[in-house]
């Protein structure tokens, strides 16, 4: 039998068309199935065995193209979701970590307080760290008046000459240190020798005067000469003794001694001496130089104690009294004296409006010259606080609250501290500490810089 007998045999046979009635019932069943599946309504419908023959018979180009262009589609829509979710991740990502921040992290990365320094004994030695105890203070409150280092008055003297001449000498130089009566100048004048003819001249009519006196006085006892002539005798004793006291006293007036220094009869010469023991702080004298009676020659004080002069505002005199200690420390190079206040004026300046006051200094060894500006720091008032600290220990880390930093295990903490009185050494503290408290002394500006870098790191 042929190939055509056999396929027209095998059609024509019975259990082949049962075979295609259950394919088809089969394809039935699955096809309800399908169409009662929950989404299937956005299936589209299958297509006719028409259009699949018809979408069989396409070329292999055409299927490549659809394929290509639905897997470009894909792709871009995978990038674009990936970039979505990237910066969904990101600021999801800060989110968490603004709200799980850590206040400082230490070198091992454990959590520690904010305000705390971690130190060991070594580093804190090394930095320079030192404590102190919180305790009672003196809080001193002070009046600062500026003020000159000004001459003793009462030690010095202005030498003047007190009679015209001609400087013949000068024995003395500027800055040397002289004895009271120690010669200064000579100065050739013509009134000493002028005052000094007349001593002499009295001087001799008062001898005579004795003699005759005395004669008459011996001729009277005699009863050889008349009381009156005795009389006339003492008369004339009597007036020359007060001529040459009278031409003493001049003498002494102007410097020169009744017999000494006059030298020869008619002498002109007149010694300048210093008055007083000290040092000579001004000269005006050169030899060939003719003066008179005011010219300033010379000027010598005793630097031995020296005026810290200042003026006084009124608002500031009730604090400024005779006898209140004060402090003078010169403002040109670390010098320091205490004294007391010797003198306070009492009228106010019609210019100035301020009193003048002074404080006697002592000064052996020459450092408060005559000149030197100074400030005065006058103690007003002194009180007891119950909680001070040094004020060198205080710190603005921010720049606003004031803090100390107390010792705490495995370093030091801020303590944020409320402030009252100070006087620049010590100073009184309202809140934040307690008496007996240990707190850095020296040292806290070193652990300001490294709470200031701690900071700085955890902001970045």
């Amino acid at each position: 039998m042929s190939d055509k007998s056999q396929f027209d045999a095998s059609i024509s046979s019975p259990k082949h068309w049962i075979a295609v009635a259950v394919i088809l019932a089969c394809g039935m069943v699955g096809g309800a199935l399908i169409l009662r599946t929950p989404g299937s309504a956005a299936l589209a419908p299958a297509a006719p065995a028409s259009g699949h023959a018809d979408a069989d018979s396409h070329k292999d180009g055409e299927h490549h193209g659809e394929a290509g262009a639905k897997h470009d589609d894909h792709k871009e829509a995978d990038n674009h979701a990936d970039g979505e979710h990237h910066d969904e991740k990101v600021e999801k990502s800060d989110k968490a970590a603004s709200a799980t921040a850590k206040p400082v992290a230490d070198e091992h990365g454990h959590e520690q307080e904010e305000g705390l320094i971690k130190l060991s004994e070594a580093q804190s030695q090394t930095v320079g760290v030192t404590l102190a105890t919180v305790g009672a203070a003196s809080i001193r409150k002070e009046v600062v008046l500026p003020g000159e280092i000004r001459f003793d008055e009462d030690r010095t003297a202005h030498v003047v000459p007190r009679v015209a001449g001609v400087v013949a000498s000068v024995h003395a130089r500027l800055g040397e240190k002289v004895a009271k009566g120690q010669l200064l100048a000579v100065i050739h004048s013509a009134a000493v020798s002028d005052q000094r003819s007349e001593l002499q001249t009295a001087q001799k009519r008062l001898a005579l005067a004795k003699n005759t006196y005395q004669r008459e006085e011996q001729l009277w006892k005699e009863k050889i000469s008349a009381e009156q002539d005795y009389l006339q005798a003492r008369q004339a004793l009597q007036e020359a003794e007060i001529s040459v006291a009278n031409a003493s006293q001049k003498l002494s007036a102007i410097g020169v001694g009744g017999g000494g220094g006059a030298g020869s009869g008619g002498s002109s010469r007149y010694e300048l001496r210093a008055p007083v023991s000290g040092v000579v702080v001004e000269k005006h004298l050169t030899v060939g130089e003719s003066v008179t009676e005011s010219t300033a020659s010379f000027t010598v004080s005793d630097l031995s104690s020296v005026w810290a002069e200042m003026n006084v505002s009124a608002p500031q005199l009730p604090f400024v009294r005779v006898g209140s200690p004060v402090s003078v420390r010169a403002t040109a190079f670390d010098s320091s004296a205490e004294g007391k206040v010797a003198y306070v004026g009492a009228l106010i300046g019609e210019q100035t409006r301020t009193a003048p006051a002074r404080v006697a200094l002592a000064n052996p060894q020459g450092v408060w010259r005559p000149g030197l500006f100074v400030d005065v720091k006058v103690l007003a008032e002194e009180s007891q606080v119950p909680i001070a600290v040094d004020a060198k220990a205080i710190q603005r880390p921010d720049g606003k609250e004031s803090v100390v930093f107390i010792p705490v295990s495995g370093g030091y903490k801020a303590q944020v501290i409320q402030l009252g009185r100070s006087d620049g050494k010590s100073t009184e503290v309202i809140s934040g500490l307690k008496a007996g408290q240990d707190y850095v002394k020296d040292g806290s500006f070193m652990l300001k810089a490294e709470l200031g870098k701690a900071s700085a790191e955890h902001t970045h």
